[in-house]
């Protein structure tokens, strides 16, 4: 079996004893890497209601069969999974950059992390050496400084680093973990449970090769798509960057402005793209094996935050720009550096602030409750001082917001979970869900909670591939498929920007994984790992209380039609559409009306094993 290192690490993080068991072929093709291997161990290696801070519940860290290769995007992801504390459920986050591309240069195809350090460590792993250093001098320190003094201390430049900041050491539950400085598994909370365990960084160096099965057929394809991100599939990425997004979506009334209260930024002309690029992008940087480069680093030239640095997209800059009603770019791209610095989710952050802005501004918080901090939409000054409690957790900004707009709500009260923007506990994303209901039905369902990038399904909309203001049957096998597509994309760990340069998708996905690894499987069967996968996700979060009730969307999207002068004035998702779209959802999954994965569907997938987590659901 090559592509696969072949071996799973496992790591008591108490006594600091480890052992390695091999990853058999059987389950390599079932679950094929990064998060269907990850979610597999998790379900395996983990208790019903474990506390995700608890020393028992453990973090899953895995790679694909690709990474380490030279497959165009393939060879350098990672993702982690383990409990969300953010949602109770699957805390599921990956990135890419390098440090994926080590950790199987050193011959792990899995990590599985459990325990909790006496004091603050960090992980070093060094091909078969596996050691648990001091990070006491670390603790405190940005993710950035900690990556610079771990190298400095091995003496290694090329040594890889994941490390928390103080966001995950205070256990905010939307912390963050941050590789190669700039780059984040970013949503869930994963960063808090690393903290939990008392582990500040995990460093890898590895000297092992990737070995391929079919190697004249794999340089084959990874020079044929080289080409392809060369060319007009990834085009955006490689000039513009994903923040050419903005205007696109703005034009057509759909990016999530001051809290929902809008579907359209009146000033987004001054944050675009083409403003962005022109005045403040100073590099654009690709991960190992990347021929497409998306990275786009802005630098803020003069001003009070001369010198700063941040990697922008559209997800960040939707989340304190138009989200929070600010068109200026200096704050922003200080804003996106706050989250790097304290290790914190931007996406999160950017929906926490813009709930406290719209509470203030309704009267549900004062100044008195906001430390002082006059928090008006538009208010870039307010928007930094926020952050910078939430990172630092001071003040009552500090102890109400770290954990989210749903545990903010509650201890707000009153109407305040209406004007909470979040699915199952994860604050929404830059995409409204009133305007875009295949998008909606895709973020009620995501395993994750809102979330637009468990599926792609918002291309749909956006593309008008189908009517964006009606919801109708049919919608849900849309969803379905793009999920389990997606899931083979990180499970194989090919950057999800890329997706466009597989014309043939699933097809050219199996010719890519056989090449590598010379285990011939079919297109139906990568198909049908792709929906295990997804099963897998839908029975931990069965397994641990989510229901039917939790695949539902935030009040304002149900009850707040768009208000804007524009195309889609009046469009709200009803309580009649959610259940038509569910219900045809979870037929196109062959679940039962309850959203539960039925005892055929099981068998089909070759999860019998886990039968009695839907049976004690039912019976509950």
């Amino acid at each position: 079996m090559l592509g696969y290192a072949g071996r799973i690490l496992y790591l008591d993080l108490t006594t600091g004893k480890n052992y390695t068991e091999k990853l058999n072929e059987e389950t390599a093709k079932k679950y094929v890497g990064g998060i269907g291997l990850g979610m597999h161990l998790y379900l395996s290696k983990s208790k019903k209601g474990v506390d995700p801070f608890s020393p028992e519940n453990p973090i899953v860290l895995s790679v694909g069969p690709l990474t380490a290769t030279m497959f165009p995007t393939g060879g350098n992801g990672h993702a982690f999974i383990s409990k969300s504390p953010a949602t109770g459920g699957v805390g599921e986050s990956v990135s890419h950059g390098t440090f994926g591309t080590e950790l199987k240069r050193a011959g792990y195809d899995a990590v599985v992390l459990t325990g909790k350090a006496e004091k603050p460590i960090y992980l070093l792993i060094d091909d078969d050496s596996i050691e648990l250093r001091d990070a006491s001098k670390l603790w405190g320190r940005s993710p950035a400084e900690v990556e610079d003094a771990i190298k400095e201390e091995i003496g290694d430049y090329y040594v890889r680093v994941a490390s928390i900041g103080l966001a995950g050491e205070k256990l905010s539950k939307i912390a963050c973990i941050i590789n190669d400085k700039t780059r984040a598994a970013g949503r869930t909370g994963l960063g808090a449970v690393m903290g939990s365990k008392n582990l500040k960084a995990i460093a890898v160096r590895g000297t092992n090769d990737v070995a391929i099965s079919k190697p004249e057929e794999f340089f084959s394809l990874v020079k044929e798509f080289h080409e392809r991100m060369k060319g007009p599939a990834a085009q955006k990425y490689r000039t513009m960057g994903s923040t050419e997004n903005l205007m696109y979506q703005n034009n057509m009334f759909c990016v999530p402005t001051r809290n929902y209260n809008n579907s359209h930024f009146e000033l987004a002309e001054s944050i675009s793209s083409s403003v962005i690029n022109q005045h403040f992008i100073a590099k654009i940087i690709g991960c190992n094996s990347c021929a497409m480069r998306c990275e786009h680093e802005a630098v803020i030239k003069d001003g009070a935050y001369r010198g700063t640095m941040a990697r922008i997209e559209y997800d960040n800059l939707w989340a304190f720009g138009p989200n929070c009603g600010v068109d200026k770019l200096n704050s922003i791209i200080k804003a996106a550096e706050r989250c790097n610095y304290f290790g914190l989710d931007a996406q999160s952050v950017g929906g926490i602030v813009s709930f406290i802005m719209d509470c203030y501004e309704k009267g549900l918080l004062t100044k008195e409750n906001l430390d002082g901090v006059d928090a008006c939409f538009g208010n870039a000054s307010a928007l930094l001082s926020i952050i910078e409690k939430i990172g630092k957790q001071e003040g009552n900004i500090g102890a109400m917001f770290a954990d989210g707009v749903k545990a903010a709500a509650a201890k707000i009260g009153g109407n305040a979970e209406q004007l909470a923007q979040h699915i199952k506990g994860l604050e929404v994303t830059g995409y409204d869900l009133r305007c875009l209901k295949t998008a909606a039905l895709s973020c009620a369902v995501a395993f994750r909670g809102a979330d637009h990038g468990r599926s792609g399904a918002v291309t749909l909309d956006l593309r008008g591939k189908v009517d964006r203001l009606k919801a109708e049957a049919g919608r849900g096998k849309l969803v379905k498929d793009l999920e389990d597509q997606f899931n083979i994309i990180d499970s194989l760990l090919v950057c999800k920007n890329a997706k466009g340069t597989f014309y043939k998708d699933v097809e050219e996905m199996v010719k890519i994984y056989n090449a590598t690894t010379g285990l011939g499987i079919t297109q139906q069967e990568l198909e049908l790992a792709g929906e295990r996968i997804q099963t897998l996700a839908k029975l931990i979060n069965t397994r641990e209380g989510l229901t039917r009730k939790d695949d539902t969307l935030p009040w304002k999207v149900m009850n707040q039609p768009i208000s804007d002068d524009g195309p889609v004035k009046g469009a709200v998702v009803t309580k009649d559409e959610l259940t038509l779209m569910l219900d045809d959802y979870y037929q196109a999954r062959g679940y039962d009306k309850q959203g539960l994965p039925t005892a055929a569907k099981l068998q089909e997938l070759g999860l019998t094993e886990y039968l009695p987590i839907i049976t004690t659901n039912k019976e509950a």
